[in-house]
């Protein structure tokens, strides 16, 4: 909007100059026509007889007090100087253009030099000017104008503009934020009944039933399901209560190589690396970063976690912290089965598996990437994956340094 304003405001400036100028062109035209009209010109054996006596100006005739004009002149028909009012011009003409524009220093002229013709033969040129101070002046105050009405106008547009939005927006807000608070009141009413069944199934299989029966099977489909609904409700509350913006009462300096310490020490982790190797390798520099320990915490055993669960027993999964000139790299890099290329742009969706039926079996949701990359994002850093089939993945976390 402000820029079709500035358009709008230079076109309306642009066709003013134009109609000044060219009501100014026909003023100076008629002028000159008028003097034209008043020469007297015959040829009577061979010679020519010419009387500029009657020509206002130029002759016997006053210039009116209103008449504007500050030179004029005539010029022969080779260009030669035979009588002026005004200023002292030069013998011969310069120009034979119809209308100019003249930097006098002192003024700006418009000036006319019109051919005089008689019988289809230039017998002379009359060259007279006018000043465009009147002009000039009007222009001026016509952009000094614009100047004031131009940023009212774009503070008014932006004003209104931003009520607007506002306005627009809210009912978004209110819909966005209805949502969120129905996902987390909704995750948070569905963990207590979750807890129940999975505690009924649980207290069931400690009962004297033979492993393998029918009874003791179903109490297990029911533990397992329960166990992947519960984790699915939990990362769903996650979700819903992480907006993308950090608690700024949550924000300490993190010193991340303790931090990748501890998270490849913790039980879960060894857990599901139990037929794996781990490599730690860390800078002998110590590293620090601003952001929410718990939260990065839980992005990097994510990975590691992921990681773990596509990498067949015998594979090797790496965690590396990389302090480079100007950024930090947390890197987790597996040999494990591999992402497909055609997978890869969209892994860190919500509820999106490369292998739905796999990855439910190894008590997958879909949603552990997503909460990663909703973390890294809201820390200011980058989350990027490069993968090859057989081969292993490789995910890796930017910081800017601090």
């Amino acid at each position: 909007m402000g820029s079709i304003v500035l358009v709008f405001a230079s076109v309306i400036y642009y066709q003013q100059v134009v109609e000044r100028l060219q009501q100014g062109d026909r003023q100076l035209y008629w002028k000159a026509s008028l003097m034209a009209a008043n020469i007297d010109y015959a040829r009577h054996d061979g010679k020519e007889h010419l009387d500029l006596s009657n020509v206002p100006i130029l002759g016997s005739y006053a210039p009116p007090v209103d008449s504007k004009l500050v030179y004029a002149r005539w010029y022969s028909a080779t260009g030669k100087l035979q009588q002026f009012y005004g200023t002292q011009p030069l013998d011969r003409i310069r120009s034979t253009a119809a209308f100019e524009t003249i930097d006098d220093r002192a003024q700006w002229l418009r000036q006319l030099t019109l051919p005089v013709e008689y019988n289809s033969r230039t017998i002379g040129y009359l060259q007279i000017a006018i000043p465009l101070t009147d002009d000039r002046d009007a222009l001026r105050e016509f952009l000094m104008v614009l100047a004031i009405v131009v940023p009212l106008t774009l503070g008014a547009v932006s004003l209104v503009g931003w009520l607007l939005g506002g306005l627009a927006m809210q009912p978004i807000r209110h819909t966005y934020a209805h949502l969120q608070r129905f996902t987390s009141d909704a995750s948070h009413e569905l963990r207590a009944p979750l807890a129940a069944i999975l505690s009924n199934a649980q207290v069931g299989l400690m009962s004297p039933i033979e492993a393998g029966q029918p009874k003791h099977i179903r109490l297990e489909k029911i533990a397992h399901t329960a166990k992947s609904m519960n984790r699915l409700v939990t990362d769903l509350l996650f979700l819903a209560r992480q907006t993308g913006r950090l608690d700024s009462d949550s924000i300490r300096s993190i010193h991340l190589n303790n931090l990748l310490k501890e998270t490849i020490a913790t039980p879960s982790i060894q857990s599901v690396s139990q037929h794996l190797t781990l490599d730690l390798e860390l800078p002998e520099e110590n590293i620090f970063i601003n952001g929410n320990p718990d939260l990065l915490t839980q992005a990097i055993a994510n990975l590691l976690t992921n990681a773990c669960k596509y990498t067949l027993p015998g594979g090797q999964i790496y965690l590396r912290l990389v302090s480079q000139y100007h950024r930090i790299l947390i890197q987790v890099e597996d040999t494990g089965i591999g992402i497909s290329a055609t997978d890869l742009p969209r892994i860190f969706e919500r509820f999106y598996r490369v292998d739905a039926e796999r990855s439910r079996d190894r008590g997958g949701t879909g949603l552990g990437l997503a909460i990663v990359h909703q973390i890294i994002t809201a820390h200011g850093g980058y989350l990027t994956v490069s993968s090859q089939i057989g081969r292993g993945s490789l995910f890796q976390i930017e910081f800017p340094a601090v």
